[in-house]
């Protein structure tokens, strides 16, 4: 390939990971799909034979030595986040870290850190932030299209049973962080503004065979927010609900309102002879942000090759995990908690 295209290593060839992997094979301006790594060899295998990739790691490291590998997408466990992003900074690689940043705010420290002092770009995996919907909505507020916004709402709803994994919260942050990230972050941009407080209260209504070894795990979330500006907010989150993918937004301003969102796939609509009106909904995140997905990943190496911040940054990941942070602890404690305890 041409040297001047950044050779991209993904790292992780699970759902997320082959969204981006097949963005890249498909074509990113001034970029190549280098190299693949995944422990797993059957998921490997199948990726390097569906993408054309020759390059295929089953340890990080080695592909970090891979002098055609200059920028890498880590879409692996949460827990793993911090050793591969610190790692491959440290190895003078750029990286895009899918979210939830990191397991604690300490890990995500580390992790900026590391890339401040090789001077790499470190971008995290906030898509929605891509999405055309959600810039329109932005642009609304910023015109003041709706007046002064008092009060954000969001909700993820995912279809499908976590992962084994993902029961335990010490490895995951459990759906506050692996499900309502993109929520945190949303509500971040919309309100213009910073947590102040947050009362979480959560329960688990559909997974029972994470009860007995994982006691505290939820499927189920509500978790309430001040902000510092005085604005309020509301986060709904839930995992393994079976119906959907589910992702819509809500933003109250004093003179009107904004919805982002929608339910049903496509625009066709079925009516029956028993008065039912029937609309496909929605299964996957991979269908609804698709072009979010790929518009993130021309910015990350837009943000390499000009040699600049990225849009979505290690800070910008960072608070998000502080807010999955202080939810945790509210529902453990069942109380409010602010965010300056942490």
């Amino acid at each position: 390939m041409p040297e001047e295209k950044v050779g991209v290593c993904i790292i992780g060839t699970g759902r997320a990971g082959m969204i981006h992997a097949r963005n890249f094979a498909r074509g990113v301006a001034g970029a190549y799909l280098a190299a693949l790594v995944d422990p797993q060899e059957q998921a490997l295998t199948a990726a390097a034979r569906e993408l054309g990739v020759g390059r295929c790691y089953a340890d990080f490291r080695e592909a970090l030595k891979d002098p055609a590998v200059q920028a890498v997408i880590v879409v692996t466990p949460t827990k793993l986040h911090r050793e591969l992003v610190v790692a491959a900074a440290q190895a003078g690689k750029h990286i895009l870290c899918e979210k939830p940043m990191a397991i604690s705010v300490e890990e995500c420290r580390e992790m900026i850190r590391a890339a401040e002092e090789h001077r790499r770009v470190l971008q995290i995996g906030f898509m929605r932030r891509f999405d055309p919907s959600f810039q329109a909505a932005k642009q609304a507020i910023d015109r003041g299209d709706i007046g002064p916004v008092v009060q954000v709402k969001s909700l993820t709803h995912g279809p499908s049973v976590p992962q084994p994994w993902m029961y335990d919260l010490e490895a995951s942050g459990g759906p506050l962080a692996e499900v309502n990230s993109h929520d945190i972050d949303t509500l971040r941009w919309f309100t213009g503004s910073e947590f102040q407080e947050v009362y979480a209260v959560a329960g688990n209504y559909r997974c029972p065979e994470a009860k007995a070894d994982y006691p505290d795990f939820y499927d189920n979330v509500s978790l309430l927010a001040r902000f510092r500006n005085g604005t309020q907010g509301f986060i709904g989150g839930a995992v393994s609900v079976s119906y959907g993918y589910d992702s819509r937004v809500e933003i109250l301003g004093t003179r009107g309102l904004l919805c982002v969102g929608r339910q049903e796939q496509g625009s066709m609509l079925s009516c029956t002879p028993d008065g039912s009106i029937v609309r496909p909904f929605i299964k996957s995140w991979r269908n609804l942000f698709q072009e979010a997905y790929e518009e993130e990943d021309r910015e990350f190496i837009r943000a390499v090759t000009e040699g600049r911040a990225p849009r979505v940054s290690g800070r910008d990941g960072l608070l998000a995990v502080q807010v999955v942070e202080g939810g945790n602890r509210s529902i453990r404690e069942r109380r409010p908690v602010t965010l300056a305890e942490l």
